[in-house]
């Protein structure tokens, strides 16, 4: 009979390892999803965040970087220069000093770091940090700025309440409206129904509508069917530009669903259960008063406080009110509005533009070049058309790269 040496240490297998050497976006995904290996563990001599950042000859790695923090890797681990000098020793931790690799990384991968060590960002998060929403949290790795949006859709979702729960994502466009309510269902694993609203002509119309979420398989299913399949449970309903609806009465058909949960499709048939829907509208409403906010403060290229943030939700809601209606505004359990964006969020929002339009290219750059390019760009961003201002404008400067 053998026996197992009182000495012998079982080593874990190396299926993160093997997953981000290789490069492969998705096989890290789904080790992080699986629960096979965790964000926090060691690849080597360092944490699998540092392996990342270190490994130059990665093409995925931004995304890799984003996906580790989504799923809860420990930033704050990266540590300066000096303390890792003063305190390395063999065997210790990291083989570069940490300090080093942020600064070498694009502002992008830099910006999701800071964000990631924010005391901000780990006290919204433990708002739902033990709830059916806390995967949530992982958004702020795909959408750029708006921390205090999500902060306070963390405090709505974290609050008791009988009611369905109604947001509306307000402001200029391009500031990641739709981006949010599109990440919703899936973050959360749940079924989505997107209605484009500037189609409906009346009130049937909108349980009539088909979803035109570009990233869900075309589908005959109307909402009605949704709402029906979906009875009892939860799930999104996105209403893309509420504001739009050529007529007032098609919103009153949400009066009913919004207050008790409620909904009845025609006169004459049973009610639906659709308590459980989390209804999200987005909107362009108000997209003046946040730039007129911002440029009012005393420092308008910095992030809000949110006292500030406070303040400015105060001044929209009613200005939503006048458009929409008191009498639907009154069930609304949020109106949260976007904002501009700070330097270092454009910037961000810049290095992902060039990374996601080079492609591969981007790896042969002169990390000069690829410099000049985000930095450039920054000089044709337009406040009101927001991320895509930059994108447009990357796609430019490429161009002339060539």
């Amino acid at each position: 009979m053998l026996f197992t040496p009182v000495h012998a240490i079982a080593t874990p297998r190396p299926t993160l390892l093997f997953a981000l050497a290789s490069d492969d976006l998705e096989e890290v995904r789904r080790v992080l999803e699986s629960g096979e290996a965790r964000p926090n563990d060691d690849v080597g001599p360092q944490s699998a965040l540092a392996f990342t950042l270190a490994n130059d000859k990665l093409k995925n790695k931004m995304a890799m970087v984003k996906l580790l923090l989504a799923y809860g890797a420990d930033a704050s681990a990266l540590r300066d220069a000096e303390e890792e000098e003063s305190q390395e020793r063999p065997g210790k931790r990291g083989s570069r000093p940490m300090s080093k690799l942020l600064e070498d990384a694009d502002p992008a991968t830099r910006y999701y770091i800071e964000r990631a060590n924010s005391p901000q960002t780990r006290r919204a998060s433990a708002l739902i940090h033990r709830s059916f929403f806390r995967p949530l949290t992982r958004v702020r790795y795909d959408l750029v700025g708006q921390d205090r949006v999500l902060e306070q859709l963390f405090r709505v979702l974290s609050m008791p309440t009988v009611a369905p729960i109604v947001v509306l994502l307000c402001g200029p466009s391009g500031h990641g409206k739709s981006l949010l309510a599109r990440k919703f269902g899936s973050l959360l694993d749940v079924p989505t129904h997107t209605v484009n609203m500037t189609t409906l002509q009346n009130t049937r119309d909108i349980w009539k509508s088909h979803s035109i979420d570009p990233h869900e398989e075309p589908s005959d299913r109307s909402l009605k069917d949704f709402l029906m399949e979906n009875e009892g449970k939860r799930c999104v309903v996105v209403l893309d530009e509420i504001e739009k609806a050529q007529d007032e009465k098609i919103l009153s058909s949400l009066l009913m669903p919004w207050e008790y949960g409620r909904c009845s499709f025609e006169a004459g048939h049973r009610h639906v259960d659709v308590s459980k829907v989390i209804w999200l509208g987005t909107s362009n409403i108000g997209h003046d008063l946040v730039f007129e906010h911002q440029d009012h403060r005393p420092a308008p290229e910095t992030q809000l406080s949110r006292e500030e943030y406070i303040d400015l939700m105060a001044l929209l809601r009613p200005r939503v009110s006048e458009r929409l209606g008191a009498s639907l505004l009154s069930r609304v359990t949020a109106v949260l509005p976007f904002v501009a964006f700070t330097t270092d969020e454009k910037m961000a929002i810049a290095a992902e533009a060039l990374y996601a339009l080079a492609g591969d290219d981007v790896t042969t750059m002169p990390p000069a070049t690829r410099d000049l390019i985000v930095r450039t760009s920054l000089s044709s961003y337009i406040p009101s058309e927001g991320a895509r201002s930059l994108y447009r404008a990357v796609s430019t400067q490429l161009l002339d790269t060539i």
